[in-house]
């Protein structure tokens, strides 16, 4: 999907406009792949625009940092009142929100100490992600590419080098006709997709995969384990086997692009009865009753922008 370019991004406290948000060719990032970022949705509240999961995202965006050595000078809360900024600036909401902290021109070998650090928040609209015609779910692939090892790159920082091992996945997946693939970690078993974390249900039993297992400690996965919690469905964090998800009752992703999207076969093999199973309906079901404000937010999961019941702009 394109980008559909806002009026203001932010730039290290300031609000630039979108065209002035420009590198230099010769920026340690764009050689070395040197930034850590976040991917934020703002959902769309009857009091108004709210963002899902603010503090936790700004929190890893800072981790990850602290992960690569990255010296960030704005703390979580400054972050967050960024982000709250861009959106009630562009007006545009319901949105998808793009914090990234990156090293820029000053340095031109692998050493990344003496190039400064820039840090840019922008916001545009973006609508669903991993939508399948059928409207029934994903059909997916096991991938040929391995995710990062352990002790190679950091799987818990999200990191743009991070992402070259994504694309590898995507792109082999789009190119033999699957609409995502899920990779394994380096001793077989299930890790991700190019950019979600991945349930699976069987026997009435909700699983997904340990951090160990080169996996991004995503928000939306949290957040989707403490909704099953909720449900009272049992949770468990365990590896999983390539062949569980042949046999599964039910599988789905999870991420703040992905939300919780089902998958309705795995190497052509049919999940369950290839329709979204009950668990993940319930899952689902909660999820956006709590994004859209139709049920109360007790976990404290949504920060208001601050504009009111202003009419959204966005997609």
């Amino acid at each position: 999907m394109a980008i559909q370019k806002t009026d203001k991004i932010w730039h290290n406290g300031k609000l630039i406009p979108w065209d002035k948000a420009t590198l230099h060719v010769m920026s340690h990032v764009i050689h070395y792949g040197s930034s850590v970022f976040e991917g934020v949705r703002c959902y769309v509240l009857p009091t108004g625009p709210a963002i899902f999961r603010a503090k936790e995202h700004m929190q890893r965006l800072l981790d990850s940092a602290k992960i690569y050595r990255i010296d960030v000078d704005f703390t979580v809360e400054e972050l967050v009142e960024g982000m709250a900024e861009v959106v009630k600036n562009n007006g545009v909401w319901p949105c998808y929100i793009r914090p990234i902290v990156l090293r820029g021109y000053g340095e031109a070998g692998v050493n990344p100490f003496h190039s400064p650090t820039e840090v840019y928040i922008c916001n545009y609209p973006w609508g669903k992600y991993l939508t399948s015609e059928s409207g029934e779910g994903a059909d997916v692939c096991i991938s040929s590419w391995t995710r990062i090892a352990p002790n190679t790159l950091p799987a818990m920082a999200k990191s743009a080098a991070n992402y070259m091992n994504s694309q590898l996945i995507k792109m082999e997946a789009i190119v033999n006709g699957y609409l995502e693939g899920i990779a394994l970690d380096a001793n077989g078993y299930v890790s991700e997709g190019s950019g979600e974390n991945v349930f699976v249900v069987r026997n009435g039993m909700l699983n997904t995969a340990p951090l160990g297992n080169s996996v991004l400690p995503g928000i939306t996965r949290e957040s989707v384990l403490q909704i099953a919690r909720d449900l009272g469905i049992p949770v468990t964090e365990q590896g999983i086997p390539r062949e569980l998800l042949y046999i599964a009752d039910e599988v789905f992703f999870t991420g703040t692009a992905a939300e919780v999207t089902p998958i309705r076969s795995v190497d052509k093999i049919s999940v369950g009865k290839g329709a979204v199973g009950p668990i993940t309906k319930a899952i689902q079901k909660e999820f956006y009753a709590i994004v859209k404000g139709e049920k109360a937010d007790k976990h404290k999961w949504l920060t208001p922008v601050g504009v009111g019941s202003k009419q959204p702009v966005g997609v």
